[in-house]
């Protein structure tokens, strides 16, 4: 019986079912009904093991409806935080970042890592070779940087996503689009300075925009946190069937 990955963000809604360590075909949602959406995909398939990453909060009601769906429900989000202690990273992480975490510890063990994870915000996590994890920092993400802009001005407007960008801009667009791609560049690649020995890991919405303007050697996981997710699910899932 295979297991259900769920990956609940500030904007979207990102699934997988797994068989172990292996992602199935993934799945995405974008909407004011996301638990709706997880219904429907346990109507004809119940998982064993259905985990939840959320930075919504979850109501009593919802959770009873889940737990009546899958074998065992795992929920990570503000009011249910003991996996934290569990995998030993701070409770402050949102849940995305704590799977985030868990992946990397697993992928890249013997150097450590850092994860650039590029959504609503652009965050920062740093583990060790030995799997401690140092900390992190939270930035403006890219598409919120230049809707930021638009908002907090008067006479700026909203830019959508450069395909392309100048050194340096020649209008008013194109001075928008260069300062925040360069200065995203120039953050990531500070942060690449400080941590030379370690893997630079890129994942989130934008990971791949930044992923082939870089020089450095990077590895770009789209699907971090739901790997993050398919550890967590398939320990609970061994140790279910062994006791």
């Amino acid at each position: 019986m295979p297991n259900l990955l769920v990956e609940i963000g500030n904007t979207a809604l990102k699934a997988a079912w797994s068989e172990g360590l292996t992602l199935g075909k993934t799945f995405r949602y974008q909407g004011e009904r996301m638990f709706d959406y997880v219904y429907s995909l346990v109507e004809k398939e119940k998982p064993a093991v259905m985990v939840i990453s959320s930075t919504v909060e979850i109501s009593a009601g919802t959770e009873g409806n889940l737990r009546s769906k899958c074998g065992e429900l795992i929920i990570i989000d503000r009011n249910h935080t003991g996996i934290f202690n569990e995998y030993d990273v701070p409770a402050y992480l949102s849940p995305d970042r704590l799977a985030s975490v868990i992946a990397a510890r697993y992928l890249f063990k013997e150097k450590g890592s850092v994860v650039f994870d590029f959504g609503t915000t652009l965050t920062i996590d740093v583990i060790e070779a030995d799997g401690r994890y140092s900390g992190g920092n939270v930035s403006p993400g890219f598409r919120t940087r230049f809707k930021s802009l638009a908002r907090y001005s008067r006479t700026l407007p909203i830019v959508d996503t450069p395909k392309e960008i100048k050194r340096l801009g020649d209008s008013l667009k194109s001075s928008i689009e260069s300062g925040v791609v360069s200065g995203i560049m120039f953050e990531i690649q500070g942060y690449i300075s400080l941590f030379p020995e370690k893997m630079i890991v890129f994942t989130g919405g934008d990971a791949l925009y930044f992923a082939k303007r870089m020089k450095n050697s990077i590895f770009a996981v789209c699907n971090l946190v739901l790997m993050g997710l398919a550890l967590i699910a398939d320990k609970y899932y061994v140790k279910r069937n062994v006791e």
